[in-house]
Parts: structure tokens; C-alpha cells; sequence
């Protein structure tokens, strides 16, 4: 398999995408976070002392999607099209984050999708962690991406 974030000398480098049709790509991802059930029963009666847990999520996993090629090195700038960030409460001691990222381009979404769904968990622990320091954030994978040479990939199991 060739590494295409190596050169010849085996040095990084950013891949050439110039020469790539543009396509529709979109990508799915998720991550979880496991609390104490009266984390969650505080969160969904509104009672966390920074505010509405869910509000603050969403709108820190759109802001990363749209700024992941400033935090993973050798991503591509990217037109995005499209972020939804979604938070459900997966009872008794869960909240599972699914964030899909969209654009018309010449290279795939799952990094961007990939980075909302870590930074929207991450701020749910933030916005928690006064009351629940023993929270963990697990199972951030990719789960559906599409467009592009390399076609559709779905994952098998969403949830392992």
C-alpha cells in the first residue's frame, strides 16, 4: 500500500489534489460519553451550572469541522457544504455525538467529521466536568463516508 503523506524520502508532505475530479464527499463520525447517570439526568433537565450542554456542543463541533485543517497536520483547506452535529442522550449514563460533514471537492470529509465529533464530546465534558470529572470519551470512529475513488465505506458494527 503507498503512504501518500510520503515522499520518496519517506519525509511528509501534503498530497497533491490539483489534478482530482471535485465530487460530492460527505462522512459521518461519532464518539461517546460515558457519565454518571445524574450527569445525564442534570444535563436533560438543563441544570449544568455553564448552561445548555447540548447547545454549547453543537456549535463547538461545527466551528471544528470548519477549522480541522488548522489542527491535524496536512489536511486540505475545504469548501464545506454542509455540518450537522446531533447529541442524543443514550440512557442511563451516555451521550453518543454523530456529526456528518458535506462539500463538493476533490478530497474526502473525515477528518472535519471526525473533529466535530471529538470536540463536540470534549465540550460536553468541559461544560460537565464540575460535577462529573470521572467522565470518558470512547468510540470516536468514522462511520459512513461517501465520494471519491475509494467509494463508499460503512461501517459494520456502528456501535462496538
Amino acid at each position: 500500500m503507498e503512504l501518500t503523506h510520503l515522499d520518496e524520502q519517506g519525509n511528509a508532505r501534503m498530497v497533491e489534489v490539483g489534478d482530482k475530479a471535485v465530487t460530492a464527499r460527505s462522512a459521518t463520525a461519532q464518539a461517546e460519553i460515558a457519565m454518571q447517570p445524574d450527569t445525564l439526568s442534570r444535563i436533560m433537565a438543563g441544570g449544568m451550572p455553564k448552561g445548555d450542554v447540548f447547545a454549547c456542543a453543537r456549535i463547538a463541533g461545527i466551528m471544528a469541522a470548519k477549522r480541522t485543517h488548522e489542527l491535524i497536520p496536512l489536511c486540505h483547506p475545504l469548501p464545506l457544504t454542509g455540518i450537522e452535529v446531533t447529541l442524543t442522550p443514550a440512557p442511563p449514563a451516555r451521550v453518543r455525538v454523530t456529526a456528518t460533514v458535506r462539500c463538493d471537492w476533490k478530497t474526502g470529509v473525515e477528518m472535519e467529521a471526525l473533529t466535530a465529533a471529538s470536540v463536540a464530546a470534549l465540550t460536553v465534558y468541559d461544560m460537565c466536568k464540575a460535577v462529573d470529572r470521572g467522565m470518558t470519551i470512547e468510540q470516536v470512529c468514522l462511520l459512513e463516508k461517501a465520494g471519491g475513488r475509494s467509494g463508499h465505506f460503512v461501517r459494520p458494527d456502528p456501535h462496538p
